[in-house]
């Protein structure tokens, strides 16, 4: 085996004196009978050099701050060395050299990466995510950009100076310059912690800024959701017009459905099917998660779909869906007519569901798999516990706390 020979020894190089009557101070890297030098940037005057000691041996502050430059280019030298054999790469002199010299030459750019990082999850829409999903990791790239330009004027910066203090003032920004809620913000925090791990998973960085970063979401007040009665008012309410009564129907079907307002709009006929026994299913992976949501439908929400079905062959979509934005306007009409003190949305029609189903009796597990969730944990948030409902547990039970006389 080749026996492997490195060092490393500063020298005066007394063929190059200045004007001044300085040398310049250069360091000689060898590897394997293989050697470059490196300039140090110091100079000293020839008689003050003592080679033995590779230094100079005068106590004047420029000597000692000379010597303390050239301990640290030592130290450096080294530390390469140890870092090349880490990688498991050949420590050649000219690759210290280079890592000396340009030492950020493999040092990945933070916002660069993360754009990279945008296309990889464009690439896994309809596979893993969704394209609102996508959307989200472009539209933080875009505020990290305009952010380390606002904080540090600059279009990137290097990937390992990402730290818990810039984080933070990420943080700040998104709710003053981009009048983010905290909600928000954590949201959009939630896929630069993503990227992190990501980055980590890899190596590319050793520390996670993020390991001490708490990411806590405020939780708002309960939901809206209509009662049993509330749900009968507005099924059975007059219409001033056709628009409010699509309005309506799209409504009360997510009531009876548990179907979010985005896949009651992608809902298609080869989401349906029918069973041995006759009964018509909804079978449709969640537009947000890609759960699988299995749904038997009652009667009403049959009727929609018969009520629409002509024009639903024209259109491909089952049910005459606006956009988000005209369904909630749509629904504060609706609101005012069925003399509703509540806030109607379209997420308010999935409450409504659950809240009903578990007044009659639905099981959480069950409902979970309704509303295409994987975790019950989720369900609960959804599902509330009228006092109807805790008064008629508790009657069950009334008998067996019945203290004698």
């Amino acid at each position: 085996m080749e026996k492997r020979t490195f060092s490393v020894v500063f020298f005066c190089k007394k063929t190059k004196i200045t004007k001044k009557g300085k040398a310049p101070i250069y360091v000689r890297i060898t590897t394997r009978g293989q050697s470059t030098e490196i300039y140090t940037q110091c100079q000293i005057e020839p008689e003050k050099w003592n080679q033995k000691a590779e230094r100079t041996l005068c106590r004047d502050s420029i000597s000692v701050q000379i010597n303390d430059i050239l301990a640290s280019y030592r130290a450096n030298i080294l530390a390469a060395y140890d870092q090349l054999i880490k990688e498991a790469k050949e420590p050649n002199c000219f690759v210290i050299k280079q890592r000396l010299v340009n030492p950020y030459e493999n040092t990945k750019l933070f916002l660069a990466e993360l754009g990279k990082y945008c296309g990889k999850r464009q690439t896994e829409v309809g596979v893993r995510i969704t394209q609102l999903t996508a959307n989200k990791y472009h539209r933080l790239l875009r505020y990290l950009q305009e952010y380390t330009q606002a904080r540090y004027g600059k279009e990137d910066i290097l990937l390992e100076l990402v730290s818990y203090e810039y984080i933070d003032g990420f943080n700040t920004f998104l709710q003053t310059a981009h009048n983010c809620k905290n909600n928000g913000a954590v949201n959009l925090l939630c896929c630069l912690k993503n990227f992190i791990l990501y980055c980590l998973r890899n190596e590319w960085i050793e520390k996670n800024p993020f390991k001490h970063y708490k990411l806590k979401e405020e939780h708002n007040k309960a939901k809206d959701h209509l009662t049993k009665t509330e749900l009968e008012i507005l099924i059975h309410k007059p219409m001033p017009n056709e628009r409010l009564e699509r309005i309506r129907d799209v409504f009360a079907f997510c009531c009876f459905t548990g179907l979010a307002f985005t896949d009651a709009e992608h809902l298609r006929k080869e989401h349906l099917t029918t069973d041995e026994n006759g009964i018509t299913w909804i079978h449709k992976p969640r537009e947000k998660t890609a759960v699988m949501s299995r749904i038997p439908l009652l009667s009403y929400p049959l009727e929609m779909l018969a009520k629409y079905e002509s024009a639903s062959l024209e259109r491909g979509k089952l049910l005459p869906v606006p956009s988000n934005q005209r369904m909630n306007s749509y629904l504060k009409e609706l609101a005012v007519i069925c003399n509703f003190d509540k806030n109607l949305t379209t997420h308010c029609a999935r409450h409504t569901f659950a809240c009903v189903a578990i007044e009659y009796g639905m099981p959480i597990d069950v409902l979970a798999k309704i509303l295409g969730h994987t975790n019950v944990n989720m369900t609960r948030h959804y599902a509330k516990i009228s006092e109807a409902n805790i008064s008629r547990e508790m009657m069950k039970i009334g008998d067996k706390f019945k203290i004698a006389q």
